[in-house]
């Protein structure tokens, strides 16, 4: 049995009202894929950092995974060729 270790980083910066983070994931068999999100806090709503900071990281996790899902799917298409469904 091989133990793997994937790291993934998350940066997260905020200007004014909008809050944007970073997750980067790196391992030994990739380089590195990134996802990015973005949050946005309506000028009426109370500041309240965690929620930006919450909801940014959220959508770069989700964008991560799909960036991820799709660098799978063309890994696979390589080995076995594209799917005609």
């Amino acid at each position: 049995m091989e133990a793997k270790q994937w790291t993934v980083r998350i940066d997260i910066t905020e200007e004014g009202d909008e809050t944007t983070a970073r997750a980067v994931l790196s391992s030994r068999d990739i380089s590195s894929l990134t996802g990015v999100g973005r949050a946005r806090r309506n000028p009426t709503d109370e500041p309240v950092a965690e929620i930006g900071d919450e909801l940014a990281v959220a959508r770069a996790l989700a964008d991560l995974a799909g960036r991820l899902l799709s660098a799978t799917s063309a890994d696979i298409a390589q080995l076995t060729g594209p799917t005609s469904w």
